[in-house]
């Protein structure tokens, strides 16, 4: 093998290593159905894309209008991810649905952490169909010590 080619392999090595370095993976969620919520398209620190193909389980009437509650459930997922620590909740949010989904739309969300604050993570989220923008929201999120139906939320005494 030549000097050069030896080269070109350890520098392949060396790529190969840093993406497997800056691979994220899903630590939140990991049961959720993602037919119901959306299919992770892309996954950074603090940024995911999400895209959600309608389906006539999520048809409200006969004209074909996707319940809005499937792409706040979408949003919320992707939310979720933004932040990806496994105890991550919801606690509040302040959402529009700026434009109505239809029966096979695809709808691409894009979520990401704009602020952080100890336990706390502020998301932004987007979602479009095409170049459509169909709803915007801000996600509050708290990372939890432990899972949220594990926490002793009320004292015994107060029982």
């Amino acid at each position: 093998m030549s000097e050069e080619e030896n080269s070109d392999e350890e520098l392949e090595l060396d790529d190969y290593r840093k993406e497997e370095e800056n691979k994220v993976y899903i630590k939140t969620h990991e049961r959720i159905n993602q037919e119901l919520n959306g299919e992770v398209i892309k996954m950074e620190v603090g940024y995911v894309e999400v895209r959600l193909v309608t389906t006539s389980e999520m048809v409200a009437d006969d004209i074909g209008l996707i319940h809005g509650g499937f792409i706040f459930s979408s949003a919320d997922y992707a939310a979720m991810l933004a932040v990806n620590e496994r105890n991550v909740v919801l606690v509040g949010s302040d959402c529009q649905f700026l434009s109505p989904v239809k029966f096979h739309d695809e709808v691409n969300i894009i979520a990401k952490v704009r602020h952080k604050e100890g336990r706390k993570r502020n998301v932004h989220v987007e979602a479009f169909v095409l170049d459509i923008k169909v709803f915007e929201g801000e996600f509050k999120t708290v990372i939890t010590e432990k899972h949220i139906l594990k926490l002793h939320l009320l004292d015994e005494e107060d029982e």
